[in-house]
């Protein structure tokens, strides 16, 4: 079935609340990035589960907030977001923001790599932040 957004939480207790409204808005930034949505999966999980994705599948030594794996075909996105809850806190923290602020930024930071973005220049990772913007802004 396309335009299928899922959520779900692998070791750790956190529910979203308003899923329907976050899933249309993703919806929404999808269609304003010229793409459709496929199948879309984000699982919420913790500092350790995500971890040890990072090291087994990207050999990355580190915490992070995100890892996307992207399994889109053309104009179709899809793929699963893996979100860090223990790390999104702790940054919202960091950088003075609620915490439902930091989890859409982190949220849709995983949907624009879907769409095909990038973030590991300079200049890609401007652009990233641009649509991460453009995304939030959205948010009805």
């Amino acid at each position: 079935m396309a335009g299928m957004i899922n959520f779900y939480r692998e070791d750790v207790n956190y529910r979203l609340a308003g899923i329907r409204h976050t899933r249309a808005w993703m919806l929404n930034c999808i269609s304003q990035q010229n793409r459709k949505a496929g199948e879309v999966s984000i699982i919420f999980c913790s500092d350790e589960f995500l971890y040890n994705m990072n090291m087994e599948y990207l050999q990355h030594d580190t915490l992070t907030d995100v890892i996307t794996f992207d399994y889109s075909a053309g104009d179709t996105i899809s793929g699963d977001v893996f979100i860090s809850i223990p790390r999104v806190k702790e940054n919202a923290v960091l950088f003075g923001k609620p915490f439902i602020e930091e989890l859409n930024r982190v949220m849709i930071h995983g949907i624009l790599h879907l769409c095909g973005y990038k973030d590991k220049t300079r200049k890609d990772a401007a652009l990233m932040r641009s649509k991460e913007e453009e995304c939030l802004a959205l948010i009805p």
